[in-house]
């Protein structure tokens, strides 16, 4: 199959006449507006967001956030937010009250670096077990993203990281302060896998003694599977899942255990992937986008020896965040992706037929999504990006 690409609306003027006659009403409709989209706390009301293939969805506000990146849901129904700064918050849904996290490590903020995914482990309710990734500083000014594991205290004051200890680390530790990904996801068979980015180096991402640029795949305690792909090529090399990628900043498995990822093209070209263990997809050596200098890059069909995408986008989506959906608010899109676009400042429905991936449709959101999740009863829940960025729940517009 080929893989599917997203191109590039036009509203009517109204008479001029027309306009005049209204324009006398303007005061009041604003009044109008303002009683409308106003509570009786004086917070902002749902509003309605409109998908291009005729889904609506309401969302609603519940707080505010410094840099947020990343959440995840306990089973009792709060929220562990982080922010890229460094702050870890519990959230209550119910009041939208926040409580801080103690004993977070210090993380190496600036660029797209600090604070990044958190995750439980599949046996949480047994363990407490949390995972973070964060950047970590090195020494002459080079960082590199960690992963690191520790128990969530609920029971006693504060809400408190305990035990933490840090399972993995990129290798080696570079300048600069992008492409970190370290988004997290535990598969079916209880294994971590770990999305580490090129840092913006490129070459690394195909080399066999850096982890730059790859999929991890480690046992929950980070030691290496022996089942691993790549056993022949050295001791790191052991721990890659998958290899050729640039900056993944999405991770997910549908229920037939296939694990499905996206990342950022370079002058556009974004990336959805059906990512098998074993495959090269090919960065930087085939790209369907081109060097921000305008160079151009080979594209995937020039090396078929490399995995392509089941989806590019040109131009950019800027992907952030995905979850598969699965709940029972939106019955018909069982098994379908959603992602966050930030450039795009969207939301994409992706219909998931098999080995084989579309677009779907498209909400236009008004603001960078950083995060997408599902939350109890089947809504979906979304993390603005940047200072200010809200934590929104979105359920059925209909």
């Amino acid at each position: 199959m080929n893989p599917s690409i997203i191109r590039h609306g036009f509203v009517l003027p109204l008479k001029v006449a027309r306009m005049m006659k209204l324009s006398r009403f303007i005061p009041y409709l604003w009044l109008i507006g303002v009683l409308l989209c106003s509570n009786a706390y004086g917070e902002p009301a749902d509003h309605v967001i409109h998908g291009n293939a005729g889904s609506r969805l309401l969302a609603e506000s519940f707080g505010e956030f410094n840099e947020p990146w990343a959440m995840a849901f306990l089973p009792n129904g709060l929220l562990l937010v982080t922010e890229k700064p460094g702050a870890l918050y519990l959230v209550h849904p119910e009041d939208r009250s926040k409580l801080s996290v103690q004993g977070v490590p210090e993380v190496a903020y600036g660029g797209q670096g600090g604070l990044g995914d958190v995750i439980l482990h599949p046996n949480y309710n047994d363990n407490r077990w949390i995972y973070l990734s964060y950047a970590e500083q090195g020494s002459w000014r080079k960082k590199g993203a960690v992963v690191a594991r520790a128990r969530l205290d609920l029971e006693a004051g504060p809400p408190t990281l305990e035990n933490l200890e840090v399972i993995w680390r990129q290798t080696p530790k570079v300048s600069g302060g992008g492409h970190y990904s370290h988004r997290l996801a535990f598969g079916p068979s209880g294994h971590l896998f770990i999305t580490s980015g090129d840092r913006q180096k490129l070459t690394p991402a195909q080399s066999w003694d850096q982890n730059l640029g790859k999929v991890i795949r480690l046992n929950p305690d980070g030691s290496v599977p022996a089942d691993n792909p790549f056993q022949a090529r050295g001791e790191l090399a052991k721990t890659f899942w998958s290899l050729g990628h640039r900056n993944l900043l999405g991770i997910a498995f549908d229920k037939e255990g296939q694990l499905w990822t996206h990342e950022m093209g370079p002058r556009h070209g974004d990336e959805f992937n059906l990512t098998l263990a074993g495959e090269n997809y090919g960065w930087p050596l085939v790209s369907w986008g081109d060097h921000y200098s305008g160079f151009p890059i080979p594209d995937h069909d020039t090396r078929p020896e490399f995995k392509a995408p089941e989806i590019y986008w040109v131009p950019t989506v800027a992907p952030s965040g995905l979850a598969i959906y699965y709940g029972s608010m939106f019955p018909d899109w069982q098994g379908q992706a959603f992602i966050g676009g930030l450039r795009s400042q969207s939301l994409l429905r992706i219909r998931i037929d098999g080995r084989q991936a579309a677009e779907a449709e498209r909400f236009a959101m008004g603001e960078r999504i950083r995060e997408v999740e599902l939350g109890p009863e089947g809504a979906l829940w979304v993390l603005e990006d940047g200072n200010g960025g809200r934590l929104l729940r979105l359920t059925c517009g209909c």
